[in-house]
């Protein structure tokens, strides 16, 4: 992809007014009534334990950007029909069942402020429920009567697997290196962004370059984003990232402000980390240390950098198409995943 025109590049600054979700929100508000309407329809089911369970966790207060994504790389690609309001319910119904998942294999008990799903109902029926939501996910694909659309989620569907059975065998493993970290979120995280915004180019019809213009941007974003959630997670509160400070930590999850951290520590500071990764320092007191050392090696601020150098890719990456309301929120968004941080 040829590199956007000098013009059309948008540095990430630091704006007098904190960046939000709200250009996005409102841009796609209508096309999100007619989401939510097939995600209510589409997660029914003659047997109640599905849409109650299913319910607990689509219900639980997440902003829902990867579904706003595709209606508004659908809008700044002048797409008109209705194809994709189901092809954004199947990208939600993809991350719902990978959180339904992930919760199980992380043991987790918090996520967006509430208990999680396999706390209240238990593993196996959240592991069957997102079973069930990746099924209803690829019949509102085959809906879409676009085998290029659907080898496109399919395939992402395949590569977020992937990296959640990559980053499994990475657990409580320092060692971990940065070209495995990043092979890790660009599966487990990215995939998921950049299908979500290919797609809307596919239905509209547009060039192989849109497409992968907005393949770029998703991609990047996502990458951002979670480099912003591994750097927080040191950092925040339940009420910032609902779940609990630290939960990376404990759960032996070696992100890359560890794996820098690590990189440039004292012997001291690697025997720590040896032990805390492995699970035999896991308390409050361990955890301020841990904190710590990533401010002291620069760890954080090493990883909020390169997610601002992701989110600066993803802006660029909108580079060739005209400026609008579409393209300003779709910049924005990637304001505020990186704004999170500060």
């Amino acid at each position: 992809m040829t590199a956007p025109a000098p013009g059309n590049v948008h540095p990430i600054g630091r704006a007098s007014s904190a960046p939000s979700l709200d250009p996005i929100m409102n841009l796609v508000a209508d096309g999100m009534n007619q989401v939510n309407a097939v995600i209510l329809d589409r997660m029914q089911s003659r047997i109640p334990l599905i849409p109650e369970l299913a319910g607990h966790l689509i219900a639980g207060g997440g902003k829902r950007l990867r579904p706003m994504l595709t209606l508004a790389c659908a809008d700044l690609v002048g797409y008109a029909g209705a194809r994709h309001y189901k092809l954004a319910a199947a990208v939600e119904f993809i991350h719902t069942a990978t959180l339904l998942h992930d919760d199980v294999v992380d043991g987790s008990g918090m996520r967006r402020g509430r208990k999680t799903a396999n706390i209240i109902w238990g593993n196996s029926a959240s592991v069957l429920v997102g079973d069930f939501l990746f099924s209803r996910s690829f019949e509102l694909m085959v809906e879409a009567e676009s085998l290029k659309v659907l080898k496109i989620l399919s395939g992402a569907s395949a590569v977020i697997a992937e990296g959640e059975v990559n980053q499994l065998t990475a657990q409580r493993k320092i060692d971990t290196s940065e070209e495995q970290y990043l092979d890790i979120i660009g599966a487990k995280t990215a995939a998921l962004f950049a299908a979500a915004c290919r797609i809307s180019a596919v239905v509209a019809d547009r060039s192989e370059a849109e497409e992968q213009a907005l393949d770029v941007y998703g991609r990047n974003l996502g990458i951002a984003f979670q480099l912003i959630d591994d750097a927080i997670d040191y950092e925040s509160d339940e009420a910032t990232m609902g779940k609990d400070a630290g939960d990376d930590f404990r759960d032996g999850k070696v992100t890359l402000p560890v794996i820098l951290a690590y990189a440039r520590g004292s012997e001291e500071d690697r025997t720590f980390w040896k032990a805390a990764i492995a699970g035999h320092r896991v308390s409050d007191a361990d955890l301020a240390h841990a904190t710590g050392l990533l401010r002291q090696t620069g760890a954080i601020a090493d990883t909020l950098a390169r997610a601002r150098h992701y989110g600066q890719r993803a802006i660029d990456a909108l580079g060739m198409f005209d400026a609008g309301r579409a393209k300003a929120a779709l910049t924005e968004a990637v304001e505020f995943a990186i704004a999170r941080a500060y």
